[in-house]
């Protein structure tokens, strides 16, 4: 079962990119983040003219989030990120595929810091770490999927010093993600690739792309029952440098059945 995650930074202006992602490699569930709309304005049937449904969590203009799967058979398993019920912000939803739950994230970026945007972020990690607790607990293969906006390392950043005022880099971002891995979740990159420059983004700004000064906040967490089933873990490096691409790119995992 092949599992991927894609940060599209707008569902209509990379539909093409997208679409030609999914005929190349074919994965049996993708989460995406950062659709930028909702409604009228989800391409969904041009989606399933491509073979894929799904479960859509979409917002106008900014942030939602899906999860598809070929034939769109998922299950919506839960939808937005329990404990703020005045939170609006499309950004957590949960689908069950078979044995396997899968979560897809759009974890908020928290820049200006300090500030409340920040505060917000901060929030937002310690719902995520509760209702992680909860999947944990289940004894399943489960999978937090998407943009964490955390660089979890100086070794995730191609300049650490030019991001050490960035929210993605505080201290406390960093500690929050720490605990998904102290209680017992997998990186799944770094289970396969423990060092060295693995990017999944890309900044616009200062041809970043074309000198490979990308940062790794798109990460794949795996419960103890999905890390025991992970076969390969990659980024399909080759898909940010094509004809406006988002700018991050696709990550993938692959689990036995």
């Amino acid at each position: 079962m092949k599992i991927a995650t894609y940060n599209v930074n707008g569902i209509n202006a990379r539909l093409p990119r997208l679409i030609e992602w999914l005929d190349e490699q074919k994965p049996d569930v993708v989460c995406l983040q950062e659709l930028k709309g909702d409604g009228d304005r989800l391409p969904i049937k041009a989606i399933e003219e491509a073979g894929y449904g799904g479960v859509w969590m979409g917002q106008k203009g900014f942030n939602g989030v899906a999860i598809l799967t070929p034939g769109g058979d998922p299950r919506e398993y839960q939808r937005g990120l329990p404990g703020d019920p005045e939170d609006v912000q499309s950004r957590y939803i949960e689908a069950e595929i078979g044995d396997v739950i899968v979560a897809s994230i759009y974890l908020p970026n928290g820049n200006p810091q300090p500030g409340p945007k920040f505060d917000y972020k901060l929030a937002w990690m310690e719902r995520l770490l509760a209702r992680a607790e909860e999947l944990y607990a289940l004894e399943r293969p489960v999978i937090l999927a998407g943009d964490y906006n955390v660089i979890p390392t100086d070794n995730d950043v191609h300049s650490p010093a030019a991001m050490e005022d960035d929210a993605l880099t505080q201290p406390e971002s960093r500690a929050a993600f720490r605990r998904l891995g102290a209680m017992g979740w997998t990186d799944a990159l770094r289970a396969r690739f423990p060092s060295g420059k693995i990017w999944t983004y890309w900044d616009y700004q200062a041809g970043a792309w074309q000198r490979d000064a990308g940062l790794r906040i798109d990460h794949l967490m795996l419960s103890p029952v999905a890390a025991d089933r992970l076969v390969d873990a990659g980024v399909d490096k080759e898909y940010r440098g094509r004809e406006k691409a988002s700018d991050h790119t696709p990550v993938w995992i692959m689990l036995a059945e």
